[in-house]
């Protein structure tokens, strides 16, 4: 049994939002009127376009749902209550504790003349954090400048200090230790502790361990801080913003506590609810607060996934984690910058530089190597891009970062960016020996048998680092599908032997890219059967992917922005840019590394089921045909090509193949890899 927490229920069961006497029409018409024309207005008006059209798709299937349907889901929808009902834990105590205004705090802490002053941690342009006197004015994290500027007019502004910021965040987490050795740090400022031991060991409640902990990082650094506790530690983060600044709320493991708390609660204080999810939410199902999720739970199942349903019901049920999740491998590490809009090559490359020093000093402080990089962009006009590029060898040193780095930059210029990143993923431990040892790859596999000699008997290019080492044939991820070669070296793209993974579009060497669109669509996409490609008719006149010449070695041309979906094992789409169309399970495109991986799960599934498939399967007719056909004498080589176009079915035109010799058919690839084993 947990201890009982010294509050009682009813007062402390319904949320009440935090009122700050902000005029928001007021604000909201500054930021309109400073930012209208600016390139980040015209990119918010593209994001609002493309939510307002998932909005419209989410009516219309809304209205295509009968009543028959609606039963069936609420049936669904009943079992999953039941079943997350039962996994409901009332004996866990958790508590996040949330630092206040913490950039801010400890600016004021370093130089007291700054007490009571409307204060900005940041530049003109863009705010990491404001002080409570400055949101008074309407002035938060993730503002402009010169927009905050404009609601306050007195508003200081002082530069970041990272540095100083990790060393009382290093303080606070000393502190945290004491309570909980397995707390989870979210950030630099904010922290989740399982304090149920504590609670019985001390024979204390969790109120008081709260107090006690605020008290104890007020001693040790000087700042506040603000404190939620709750069964669960979805609940205890909401619990935490209640009585900001430097205040605490505490929600008693109780059912009835718990569920009276969250029907009131607006469902986008739920960590995991944005902007974008309220307005579907709201606007096509009319659900605004936790409590509506459960009433509209039919709906919740019919038009969203199964597991954004199951999180949906999880919500209203008010469930969330009380385990301490285990300490898993660390996946990437990485650091950007955001800066003032420039388009200066040499500044660029300078910040380029500073980065992979930054990159390099995160690895080595953790003993780290990695072997896929990936480069973030975002333009002036508010575009992100990412490229990435994966080496044979872990690496960690500045040269290498850079040197690899700066062959991404290089194809992209010449562009105007405003921020640019860094993130080292695939991650190996320096100190494992197993790191010196490399992967093939597949297109290593496919290679093996020319020993570094392309199908065309050409050398295959690869990047050689600083320090002189070799490391191979690299393959480059884009985020658009596409790689411009370097102009300072002369190649050719089918010369840097690139691969391009993220729109899962693999282009054989010897193809030329021609005018090819960003936010190209395929309309009716073809996809080989994974070993022996397919030929592409039907790309829209929109999608000008590659030059008029017939594509026959593509072994896969996927778009993920593709709106198109197919029912045939192996073809996977990102429907909306974001939906799985084989599982529906929903990734958004940021999600890179993550949305690779899930879409090699299903290319490996499909591939083992054709192995399974084939392996039961009989000699088919077609192939003694076929043999009957090449074996067959000159005298009956008449009749045999008559029996061989009557026997052998074609329901599909078999791909040509190319004169010349100039593409080897992949069963070649497969003999010569048998030869050298």
């Amino acid at each position: 049994m947990a201890p009982p927490l010294a509050r009682p229920c009813r007062p402390f069961c319904s949320y009440t939002p935090r009122m700050e006497g902000v005029d928001k029409e007021k604000v909201q018409k500054v930021i309109y009127e400073m930012s209208k024309g600016s390139k980040y207005f015209e990119n918010e008006q593209r994001k609002e376009a493309l939510t307002k059209q998932k909005i419209e798709h989410l009516r219309a299937q809304c209205a295509t749902l009968t009543d028959n349907d609606l039963s069936h889901f609420q049936k669904v929808a009943e079992r999953k209550m039941l079943e997350l009902e039962a996994s409901r834990d009332l004996s866990k105590i958790w508590l996040h504790t949330d630092m206040d205004a913490f950039y801010a705090a400890v600016e004021t802490l370093e130089d007291p003349s700054l007490k009571g002053k409307p204060l900005a941690v940041g530049s003109m342009s863009m705010i990491t954090t404001a002080s409570y006197e400055a949101r008074k004015f309407g002035v938060r994290a993730a503002m402009p400048g010169f927009i905050g500027c404009k609601l306050c007019p007195g508003l200081v502004f002082v530069r970041p200090n990272f540095e100083r910021y990790t060393h009382y965040s290093e303080l606070t987490r000393k502190v945290f230790q004491s309570y909980d050795p397995s707390f989870i740090a979210t950030s630099l400022d904010e922290a989740y502790l399982n304090i149920t031991s504590v609670c019985i060991e001390r024979s204390i409640t969790g109120e008081e361990v709260a107090t006690e902990l605020r008290a104890a990082i007020h001693q040790e650094t000087g700042l506040t801080c603000s404190v939620g506790v709750a069964p669960n530690r979805m609940i205890a983060k909401v619990c935490s913003d209640i009585n900001k600044p430097n205040g605490q709320f505490i929600l008693p493991n109780d059912r009835e506590a718990v569920l009276t708390f969250v029907y009131t609660l607006p469902i986008r204080k739920i960590g995991g609810i944005g902007k974008v999810t309220e307005q579907k939410l709201r606007q096509v199902l009319g659900i605004s607060t936790c409590q509506e999720m459960l009433q509209k739970a039919a709906f919740l199942c019919a038009l969203f996934s199964e597991c954004s349903a199951d999180f949906f019901l999880s919500v209203g049920l008010g469930l969330g984690g009380t385990e301490t999740p285990k300490q898993r491998q660390r996946k990437s590490i990485g650091c950007e910058r955001t800066f003032i809009a420039t388009d200066d090559s040499s500044l660029l490359f300078e910040k380029l530089a500073n980065l992979a020093e930054n990159l390099m000093d995160d690895l080595q402080k953790e003993g780290l190597k990695g072997k896929t990089l990936t480069l973030k962009l975002k333009t002036a006009d508010f575009e992100v891009r990412t490229r990435a590029v994966t080496t044979r060898g872990y690496i960690n040193s500045k040269e290498d970062i850079l040197i690899y780095a700066t062959k991404l930059l290089k194809a992209e210029m010449p562009l105007s960016l405003r921020l640019m990143g860094l993130r080292m993923s695939q991650l190996h431990d320096e100190k494992d020996d197993s790191s010196t040892s490399t992967q093939k790859t597949i297109d290593i596999f496919f290679r093996s048998s020319n020993s570094n000699l392309n199908v065309n008997g050409t050398n295959v290019q690869s990047i050689t680092n600083i320090s002189g080492q070799d490391n191979g044939p690299i393959s480059v991820t884009t985020e658009d599908g596409y790689l411009v070669p370097d102009s300072g070296t002369g190649a050719s793209t089918d010369q840097q032997d690139f691969f391009v993974h993220d729109e899962s579009i693999f282009i054989p060497e010897q193809r030329n890219l021609v005018n090819y669109n960003n936010e190209a669509v395929l309309s009716n996409p073809v996809i080989g059967d994974g070993l022996g490609g397919a030929k592409i008719d039907d790309v829209t006149h929109t999608a000008k992917v590659m030059n008029s010449e017939k594509l026959d070695d593509v072994g896969q041309f996927i778009s993920h922005e593709a709106t198109a979906s197919s029912g045939k094992p192996g073809q996977q789409l990102w429907i909306d840019g974001y939906i799985c169309s084989i599982c529906g399970f929903e990734l958004p495109p940021g999600f890179e590394e993550e949305r690779q991986e899930h879409s090699d799960f299903h290319f490996a599934e499909s591939l083992q089921q054709e192995e399974t498939v084939d392996s039961k399967r009989p000699i088919c007719s077609e192939r003694l045909a076929e043999k009957q056909c090449s074996t067959t004498p000159s005298p009956k080589k008449k009749l045999a090509e008559k029996q061989c176009s009557t026997t052998t079915p074609s329901p599909k035109k078999k791909l040509k193949s190319s004169k010349g010799g100039k593409h080897i058919p992949i069963d070649a690839f497969f003999a010569k890899c048998k030869k050298n084993l």
